[in-house]
């Protein structure tokens, strides 16, 4: 009985002595290969030893943000996609049409934010949009009275 149980237990130890030898090689090369020098930023949490250049304090443009909102939104309308497809043949005439609903109220708001500039980054007007054309008009009368 106790040969027996040697014999189902020898391939635990070999695995768990190659994982103690792994690690101990990887330590061995780390060090040997590593930098030994200090540098003042070493130390700090989140600059994990690169110095920093510059202010840590930069503004981040708007933009970045309202990418990040939109990918939140629509990768939801994937996780959403995803599901109604592996539940396709159950849900039926019903469910396609409430999929198609849902993805054409996001084809709308997409339709929306692109027409309102929401995806245009920088000071770029949009040509065709009242705001712009309304602005386009003032500067033309001042420009006429001037």
């Amino acid at each position: 009985m106790a040969n027996n149980y040697a014999t189902e237990i020898w391939p635990l130890a070999v695995y768990f002595g190659m994982v103690i030898l792994l690690v101990i090689t990887m330590l061995v090369f780390s060090w040997l290969l590593g930098q030994r020098r200090r540098e003042a930023a070493t130390n700090d949490p989140f600059e994990s030893g690169v110095v920093s250049v510059g202010n840590s304090q930069v503004r981040i443009s708007v933009e970045f943000y309202l990418v990040a909102i939109f990918f939140v939104i629509f990768d939801l309308e994937t996780v959403f996609i995803f599901a109604w497809a592996i539940a396709f043949f159950e849900l039926g005439w019903q469910g396609y049409i409430s999929m198609l609903v849902f993805i054409g109220i996001l084809a709308l708001a997409l339709i929306y934010e692109w027409r309102s500039g929401a995806l245009d980054w920088g000071n770029k007007t949009r040509v065709g949009l009242p705001q712009a054309q309304a602005k386009e008009k003032a500067r033309k009368r001042l420009e006429g009275n001037l």
